[in-house]
């Protein structure tokens, strides 16, 4: 590894891209930690050359142009003939994307603080007349106090320059999965762009994936002009109700009706944010998931499906003699026994009891047409009970749908098969036959239950 960058003392590398690398190093006249991002232009594509130059000189002017606290600062930039370094501000953290992952999701409170002060960066960046165009969860990174700094802003569009100029020397910009609908469709762009994009990562922070999924590019740029996005608090039934409305605008397909800037989206969320417990609820789900991982209801589910029903269930704590389902109602909510014990009963008539890791609301869950209960469900005790959100369910990835549905019905073979026994006590001797002989054509009885 070389050791400088013109005066800059490399330290370590932090990363590398497409067309970069990015080096830690140390400033000897400010004596300060210092980001430097390096681009070497290719020798033989003068055309990625040309623009490389033209991404690195963007990059360049918009950055000293912008001046906020959420946004990463550029110091210095120097062009030579083969190579070009921007020298930036160093922020001592990662980027969001390491907390996009169902099982790493941030606690809500941070996720709302994070977005709150991005959208007032972005409104900044849009009053000195700028679009950062790729906005994604790596381009984003958080220092030690929760602040995020906004960086990479080499696709970024000059909206103060003429824009059939400088909107075109690259086409197709940004990540996908965090395309606006008219970004896809190379419409021209202005700073609701942005706001779409955030919209899409505080979506992805808060539920641990993304409002558009698709197994193609094609039908992930359908899905993104034509459907909309589902409901976070049905994805997530723990949110704030108020979250939902601010996710929609956000992700409105009509310029018109989306957030006019990213202040608004900033006071749109300030409410919610109040209403965010100040507290790291990440042990509390580190003690939920322990719990759940010993219940043998979930012995065949793998973590990450595991942290995927934490995200999809509520957790109640219910007193003794409480009616968790009652019969002639119309839902299709189901839940497993975390500790206690329930009775099942119906026409006043009891069924069974149940404890811890089993199961109980599944037949109205399962049954594709009919959603009426046939049967109530009565805490014997105090007991803890997680409630799963069968909306949320059926939104959920396909690995934990399936995996649910091979549970639930292993489950409800097994009760029929204790029921027959049941019934079997209380009926008339059966008949007794005899069995056919193997004969060819002949096919042996089957066991039928």
């Amino acid at each position: 590894m070389m050791e400088k960058i013109g005066k800059y003392e490399i330290i370590r590398s932090l990363g590398r891209g497409a067309t970069a690398i990015v080096y830690l190093a140390w400033d000897p006249d400010l004596q300060r930690q210092v980001a430097i991002k390096l681009i070497h232009f290719g020798e033989n594509n003068a055309a990625m050359s040309r623009r490389l130059r033209k991404l690195f000189q963007t990059e360049d002017a918009i950055g000293r142009r912008l001046d906020h606290p959420n946004i990463v600062r550029i110091y210095d930039a120097v062009v030579e003939a083969e190579q070009a370094y921007l020298v930036m501000e160093f922020v001592d953290g990662p980027a969001l994307d390491k907390f996009c992952a169902i099982n790493r999701l941030l606690p809500m409170h941070r996720v709302i603080g994070i977005i709150f002060k991005c959208c007032l960066a972005l409104d900044h960046a849009f009053r000195r007349g700028v679009v950062h165009r790729d906005i994604k969860p790596a381009n984003i990174l958080i220092d030690a106090n929760d602040n995020p700094k906004i960086t990479d802003f080499g696709l970024g569009l000059n909206l103060q320059k003429d824009m059939g100029k400088d909107s075109t020397f690259v086409m197709g910009v940004g990540s996908p999965a965090y395309m606006s609908p008219e970004q896809v469709k190379n419409y021209p762009l202005n700073h609701k762009t942005d706001l779409y994009s955030l919209g899409v990562l505080l979506f992805q922070l808060l539920t641990g994936r993304l409002p558009f999924r698709a197994n193609n590019a094609a039908a992930l740029v359908y899905k993104i002009v034509n459907m909309d996005a589902p409901s976070v608090c049905a994805l997530r039934p723990s949110l704030p109700p108020g979250l939902d409305p601010i996710i929609r605008k956000a992700l409105e397909k009509d310029l018109y009706s989306r957030y006019r800037n990213g202040a608004e989206f900033a006071k749109d969320l300030t409410p919610v944010r109040y209403q965010m417990q100040e507290e790291d609820q990440t042990q509390q789900d580190l003690t939920h998931f322990e719990r759940l991982r010993h219940l043998t209801f979930f012995a065949e589910f793998e973590d990450i499906e595991l942290w995927e029903v934490l995200r999809i269930s509520v957790w109640r704590e219910l007193s003794e003699k409480v009616t968790v389902v009652r019969e002639g109602d119309n839902h299709r909510k189901f839940g497993v026994i975390v500790d206690g014990f329930v009775e099942i009963s119906s026409n006043g008539r009891v069924i069974c009891r149940l404890g811890p890791s089993e199961v109980v609301g599944e037949m109205a869950f399962l049954h594709p047409t009919d959603s009426q209960r046939h049967a109530t469900v009565v805490t014997l005790e105090p007991t803890l009970f997680l409630e799963i959100n069968s909306a949320a369910l059926e939104l959920s990835s396909d690995e934990v749908r399936e995996r649910f549905n091979k549970v639930l019905l292993v489950k409800v073979l097994g009760r029929l098969r204790e029921a027959n026994k049941v019934l079997a006590k209380l009926g008339q001797t059966a008949v007794q036959g005899s069995f056919a002989s193997s004969s060819p054509g002949l096919t042996p009885p089957l066991e039928l239950l």
